[in-house]
């Protein structure tokens, strides 16, 4: 393990079950209570840990928000830094490849491109990027005019984008030139940071506002499919009063139900709501589940006990919509009828998104670390709480997991089934 402080976190699992403060888990972490003794099992592990430290680190926000991006088969990991550069690691050492810098900080998710070796990012200068993965060289550079903080996405030969400004914007894959664009007027007001990104589903991207709508385009020309639906509208007639923050920050999500398509979305004082893919008429609604930022299938499959007799009964298969809150902790939804089955409420900093992985959930925290939870119950298997924070979402391929904490240093982390 290389430079910096890591604390284990059996305190913090307690803390993450009971809502004990940060301070308790300071006080705890004694030679005579070592921390480790009260571990649940060591199923995390760190296998490296490299601070990525260029110089305009020292002008910039004490935090790191975004999500890393992995090239499984080149065994590379992509990570955008507050240092405002975009790194390319190697995923055995995160020894850096290569650096390119923008103008802004980097808090966007990248998004890599296998079949032409490429990375597609954006930077708070206002930005959307295209760089040769190989040597980070400049393909091209689109001025959005705001922020650009959501991964992009592709479809065919196009590139779609969404930024702060609430502005959609499609792009030629090869030559950057826009295709069109979409942009809808900011809500007046106080609105949350942060913002939703693109879903391309069904030939229509979906997209979620800062005015408390969710909007359908025709992927092909921009044109709006949809009349904007209103989730400030749905949310004031089922609670009875006007949501204070009307902002739509999740990411739709696509899903079927009885083979209908669906679009699953948060506003942030508003809830979750399924609304159709086709008219956006609203199929389910959960207005209590407030502070939404990130949703995220899970599902499993059938599978046969590792006990179980043979011709037992298969385990039924499994599927979740989990939704992320920094103000009502981590909820899982039936994805068909919006009803709960389980909640998690958390401590202090919010929790990111939920990301799947051998099995489970690992979900980072601001204040109290990195946890590996069950997804079926909630409850926690393990978890790590470092001297730092985290400010963005882990991302994971196989047993290997990667984050880059609030002080800039990347964690390569191994996840070890329990036995």
């Amino acid at each position: 393990m290389r430079s910096g402080t890591l604390l284990v976190a059996g305190v913090a699992v307690a803390a993450l079950a009971f809502g004990s403060s940060c301070e308790s888990i300071r006080a705890s972490a004694n030679p005579e209570v070592p921390t480790w003794v009260h571990r649940p099992s060591w199923s995390l592990s760190v296998v490296f840990r490299e601070p990525l430290n260029a110089l305009s680190r020292q002008e910039t926000e004490a935090y790191e928000r975004g999500r890393p991006e992995l090239d499984v088969d080149g065994r590379r990991v992509f990570v955008g830094s507050s240092d405002r550069g975009l790194y390319a690691l190697r995923a055995e050492d995160a020894t850096v490849l290569w650096r390119f810098e923008t103008l802004g900080v980097v808090q966007c998710e990248p998004l890599y491109d296998p079949i032409e070796d490429v990375v597609y990012f954006g930077s708070n200068d206002g930005a959307l990027y295209k760089v040769n993965a190989k040597d980070g060289h400049l393909l091209w550079r689109f001025m959005t005019n705001a922020e650009v903080a959501r991964r992009p996405v592709i479809r065919g030969s196009t590139v779609y984008a969404v930024n702060a400004n609430d502005t959609v914007i499609a792009l030629n894959r090869k030559t950057g030139e826009r295709r069109w664009s979409q942009h809808r007027a900011p809500a007046l007001g106080m609105e949350v940071a942060g913002y939703a990104g693109p879903l391309v589903s069904q030939n229509f991207v979906y997209a979620g506002f800062s005015d408390g709508t969710v909007t359908a385009y025709d992927a092909e020309t921009g044109a709006e499919r949809w009349q904007p639906v209103d989730l400030s509208a749905e949310a004031e007639e089922a609670l009875g009063d006007v949501p204070r923050y009307l902002d739509v920050d999740t990411t739709p999500v696509a899903y079927n139900i009885d083979e209908s398509p669906v679009v699953l979305v948060g506003s942030y004082d508003g809830g979750v709501y399924a609304l159709d893919g086709d008219d956006g008429a609203r199929v389910w609604g959960r207005p209590e589940v407030t502070g939404v930022h990130d949703l995220v299938l899970w599902s499993q499959p059938a599978h046969p006990r590792r006990d179980a007799e043979p011709g037992a009964p298969l385990e039924p298969a499994h599927e979740l919509l989990l939704a992320a809150s920094g103000t009502t902790g981590l909820w899982a939804l039936d994805p068909k009828t919006g009803e709960d089955v389980w909640h998690r409420p958390l401590p202090d900093g919010g929790v990111s998104m939920p990301v799947p992985v051998a099995g489970a959930l690992l979900v980072s925290t601001t204040v109290h670390g990195l946890y590996l939870m069950s997804p079926l119950d909630g409850s926690v298997i393990d978890g790590l709480h470092t001297d730092a924070g985290f400010s963005q979402a882990p991302v994971a391929y196989g047993l290997r997991a990667f984050i880059l904490t609030n002080t800039g240093s990347l964690l390569g982390i191994h996840i070890t089934p329990p036995v």
